[in-house]
């Protein structure tokens, strides 16, 4: 959590803080850092909630943007052109039987 700082620094970081600020205050100075932390989550929160809800907004008018266009590519069948050329079927045939010469 403190990267590279060890136990003594820490003690010795928390000493000169109850010198600075003496004993009475710290109580004082521990909640305003509570709140300060607190403040802060819920400000980050508030944007992650505020970007996802913009991005499934966008996602929404994506889709709703691809939907019409793919129904437009697909030409129906009234309009496909007709072709006035009949075919006419194909005989199947049957294959000649070969003979293989025995060895």
């Amino acid at each position: 959590m403190f990267g590279s700082l060890g136990f003594t620094e820490l003690i010795l970081i928390l000493f000169i803080v109850l010198i600075i600020f003496g004993a009475g205050k710290l109580p004082q100075l521990g909640e305003g850092v509570g709140k300060a932390i607190k403040g802060f989550k819920k400000s980050v929160n508030e944007a992650e909630a505020v970007d996802l809800e913009a991005q499934n907004i966008a996602d929404q008018q994506a889709q709703a943007q691809v939907s019409p266009q793919s129904t437009d590519a697909a030409p129906s069948p009234a309009t496909a052109p007709q072709s006035d050329q009949t075919v006419s079927p194909v005989q199947a045939t049957q294959p000649e039987a070969v003979e293989t010469p025995k060895s």
